[in-house]
């Protein structure tokens, strides 16, 4: 059986809120989710929005939405973007210090209904988050620093990738493996080949002239 590749639309190259929100609302018949990146100018530098803000996107539109807080202290916050809509929510295991707390924080998302996703920094290894990969929805891979868009993919996420497609294998576990970054098409075939499931994409399919035809590129990459 073929395998099925899901694409996720990042917002971080559309910089004004109304744009942002039309863009969704373009999308949702063509892509499968709209990545939120929410940036609090702490955990990053760059500032984005809140909740508030995604609230008005979950709104005007009916695409899935993968919020990936990029934010300090988001067991804190969280409740906030299940409200808002969230339908895949993914913290930095990087910005919650209390791994206990972590986890205790991920059970709850996942007791509401909404996918629970553990993203995880282009410095952070496998081996250091592998304990939470048994009570996780989604896997959020970073294959640029985060904060900025339109960075080049870097070549050892496609090893973390495979390690942890490894770990999902040997362990007959369920999560989903996501890509975050520099994604386009040509490296897309490889992050497939290595475990990855669903492709964030930001300035490739935004650029484009020919939107729909950008996601079949990526889409195309499973076969």
């Amino acid at each position: 059986m073929k395998k099925q590749v899901y694409v996720s639309l990042s917002t971080l190259p559309v910089k004004e809120y109304q744009k942002i929100v039309d863009y969704a609302a373009f999308m949702q018949d063509k892509a499968d989710f709209l990545h939120c990146d929410v940036m609090d100018g702490k955990f990053v530098e760059g500032k984005t929005y809140d909740w508030q803000f995604l609230a008005g996107i979950n709104k005007g539109s009916l695409i899935m939405l993968d919020v990936h807080l990029m934010t300090a202290n988001p067991q804190e916050t969280y409740q906030n973007y299940i409200d808002s809509g969230a339908n895949v929510l993914s913290l930095h295991y990087e910005a919650v210090k209390d791994k206990e707390k972590l986890a205790r924080t991920i059970k709850d998302i996942q007791s509401q209904g909404v996918l629970a996703g553990l993203a995880i920094n282009p410095g952070t290894s496998f081996r250091e988050v592998k304990s939470f990969l048994y009570d996780i929805d989604v896997v959020l891979v970073l294959c640029v620093e985060p904060g900025a868009s339109g960075q080049k993919l870097l070549p050892n996420c496609i090893e973390k990738i495979k390690q942890i497609d490894r770990f999902r294998s040997d362990n007959n576990l369920n999560f989903k493996i996501e890509a975050d970054g520099g994604v386009n098409e040509s490296n897309a075939k490889a992050l497939v080949s290595a475990g990855a499931d669903i492709l964030v994409s930001g300035n490739f399919v935004y650029s484009s002239t020919n939107k729909t035809k950008a996601i079949e590129v990526l889409k195309s990459a499973a076969k």
